[in-house]
């Protein structure tokens, strides 16, 4: 399997995580889009955004890395636990997956985006939505976590829950009154698989636009 995306993306982890964590062969292709190098341009070529991760197995090309994870669950045997055999246990991981992807990770990005249009004067209302956003997001996830936990395992959830509160929390700080979420964030942060990905990413840190805080 051949995996194109960057150290430094949110869904590059989230698809390369299941590699690392059920030990799964593959071949990275770190995509340039400052140089425009090779993998750049396949991913232009195949993603209908031009976007990455892209996951290319023999003739299959898998984009979106939620498809990305399923995809593994499904083709390799050791990486099944990723998604649960139960269709309705199956529907709720991809409920907290979809939960972490649009209201995690697509929230902070409004910050994000804000800084990248004017770094030294970003949009004060897009902050103020993404950070509004977020603390809501927050105070959901703590109040599910009460009644609810997710696989102690790398899941479809926890590939996506890495990334989105690895990012959220430097975006906004996990408050105080959200003691469950911020103990997720650090038991998920402690898998080895998210690990690499963490370290991993640390040379490109500069390049995170509100400015990434000297933690993690």
């Amino acid at each position: 399997m051949d995996l194109y995306g960057h150290p430094f993306s949110s869904y590059t982890w989230k698809g390369l995580i299941p590699f690392y964590a059920y030990d799964i062969p593959f071949t990275f292709h770190e995509v340039n889009p400052m140089e425009r190098n090779e993998a750049y341009s396949f991913v232009q070529k195949t993603h209908p955004a031009g976007k990455f991760p892209v996951l290319v197995d023999g003739e299959h090309t898998i984009f979106e890395a939620t498809a990305i994870v399923e995809y593994i669950a499904a083709r390799i045997p050791q990486a099944a636990p990723l998604l649960p055999d139960d269709p309705v246990e199956a529907a709720r991981a991809r409920l907290m997956d979809r939960f972490f992807d649009h209201y995690v990770m697509d929230v902070g990005q409004l910050v994000v985006n804000a800084y990248i249009a004017d770094r030294e004067n970003p949009d004060p209302a897009q902050v103020e939505a993404g950070k509004t956003g977020l603390l809501r997001s927050y105070a959901w996830l703590e109040s599910w976590l009460a009644k609810n936990e997710l696989p102690p395992h790398v899941s479809l959830p926890t590939c996506a829950a890495a990334p989105s509160l690895f990012y959220a929390d430097w975006i906004e700080r996990i408050p105080k009154d959200c003691p469950r979420v911020a103990a997720l964030r650090a038991e998920i942060l402690a898998l080895p698989a998210v690990v690499r990905c963490v370290d991993d990413a640390r040379p490109f840190r500069h390049f995170f636009p509100p400015g990434a805080p000297d933690r993690d």
